[in-house]
C-alpha cells in the first residue's frame, strides 16, 4: 500500500466510537468505488484523522491501494503524483492549502483523474465547506459537489465508550466509574483523553496494577505534582 506516511496501527473503523457520526463511518467503510469525493469537517478531536487513516487501512485489507497525505503536516506536491491509480485517497487538513495556488492546481488535476478512474477521494477539513475560500474556484465548486459530512464531538456516553474502548485496544479493563472519574478530572477531547490513557497504561505497567480507581487518582495526583513542578 503507497502510504504517504506511516497509518496508526489503532486507526480502524473498529476502534472508532461512532456517536452521532455513525452515518458518515457507515459511508467511509463502503468499499464501493464511485468516484464521489466525501468531504468530513470538523472541530479539531472529532476523529478525522481516524476515519481517514481507518479507510485506507481497510483498503489494505481488502488488497486495494491508498494513501494518506496531510496537507497540514509537511507534505509535498510530489506526493499528489499518480493518485488516479490509486482506490482511495485521503487529504487530510485540507485547510492548510485552500489558498495556495500550486496545490490547488494539482488537487483539480488529481481529482479530475480520480473520477475518471472511479476512484474515492476523502478530504478532511476543520472549517465547514461553504466557509472555506479556495485560489481556484473550479476546485471549490468541484469539492462542494461532494458528500459532506459534520462530525460531532461525543456526549458523555460516547466519551466513556470510547474510553473504554481505546482501553480494551490496550489489554486493559476501565471500568465505568473509572471512565467517569477520568472525565471529570481531564479536558473532554478525545485526543488529551486518549493520550492519558495510553500514559496510565505504561504507569500501571511499570506499578504492575491495574487501573483501579485509586490506582487512578494517584497516577493524575503525580502527573499534577509533576506539571506543576
Amino acid at each position: 500500500m503507497p502510504l504517504r506516511v506511516l497509518l496508526r496501527d489503532t486507526s480502524r473503523f473498529s476502534t472508532f466510537a461512532a456517536g452521532r457520526n455513525q452515518q458518515a463511518v457507515e459511508r467511509l467503510a463502503d468499499p464501493a468505488r464511485d468516484g464521489r469525493c466525501i468531504w468530513l469537517w470538523g472541530r479539531s478531536g472529532t476523529g478525522k484523522t481516524h476515519l481517514l487513516q481507518a479507510a485506507c487501512a481497510e483498503a489494505g485489507d481488502r488488497g486495494e491501494t491508498a494513501a494518506y497525505v496531510d496537507c497540514a503536516s509537511g507534505a509535498t506536491l510530489e506526493q499528489l503524483e499518480g493518485l488516479e491509480t490509486l482506490a482511495i485517497v485521503c487529504l487530510d487538513g485540507l485547510d492548510r492549502v485552500a489558498g495556495d495556488t500550486d496545490w490547488n492546481a494539482a488537487i483539480f488535476r488529481a481529482h479530475t483523474l480520480m473520477q475518471d478512474a472511479r476512484s474515492r477521494l476523502i478530504v478532511a477539513t476543520q472549517s465547514a465547506p461553504a466557509t472555506l475560500t479556495f485560489a481556484l474556484a473550479d476546485l471549490r465548486s468541484r469539492l462542494l459537489a461532494a458528500e459532506i459530512f459534520q462530525l460531532r464531538e461525543l456526549d458523555d456516553e460516547g466519551l466513556l465508550m470510547a474510553l473504554q474502548l481505546r482501553a480494551r485496544q490496550r489489554g486493559l479493563e476501565l471500568s465505568d466509574e473509572g471512565a467517569e472519574f477520568l472525565l471529570r478530572r481531564l479536558p473532554r477531547d478525545m485526543h488529551t483523553l486518549c493520550t492519558t490513557l495510553d500514559q496510565l497504561d505504561y504507569a500501571s505497567l511499570a506499578a504492575q496494577r491495574r487501573l483501579t480507581l485509586p490506582f487512578l487518582r494517584e497516577a493524575l495526583a503525580d502527573r499534577s505534582s509533576a506539571d506543576d513542578g
